[in-house]
């Protein structure tokens, strides 16, 4: 009888549990730093992720890189986009939201003007990534 018991409290105490490790929040020694004067440069894990707010005045030089820790020769074409917002509130698109990226890509670029206070918001990406946003003044 004490054995069905032991048994069954080992089997409850497995129940409910999910398999999959905790995520965390990349370690500050993961986040690269910025290159240039009012760089501001954000990295994550996994999504989706809200860093910010920050404030942006004038154009910019965006850019985002994914990489795949398991499989370094990975087709980013092959996998679902990688999505990138600016929004006044954070993980709440708006009439202002900016659309970043939206690409089945390792990286990207673009250039734009923006102006406010935004957070940079990722809504979606499986994979580890890096977004820097570079101001024009800070390269001339």
């Amino acid at each position: 009888m004490h054995r069905g018991l032991l048994l069954a409290l080992v089997f409850l105490a497995g129940c409910g549990g999910s398999a999959e490790p905790p995520r965390a929040t990349p370690a500050a020694a993961e986040i690269p730093t910025p290159a240039a004067p009012g760089e501001i440069v954000v990295a994550g894990e996994f999504s989706p992720a809200s860093h910010g707010p920050y404030e942006f005045k004038g154009e910019y030089t965006v850019r985002f890189e994914q990489r795949a820790p398991e499989d370094p020769n990975l087709d980013f074409k092959g996998q679902t986009a990688f999505v990138v917002d600016l929004n006044a509130e954070a993980e709440i698109p708006g009439a202002d939201s900016v659309k970043l990226f939206e690409a089945a890509e390792a990286e990207g670029e673009r250039t734009l003007t923006i102006d406010g206070r935004f957070f940079v918001d990722v809504s979606f990406g499986d994979f580890p990534y890096v977004i820097r946003l570079t101001p024009h003044a800070a390269a001339s």
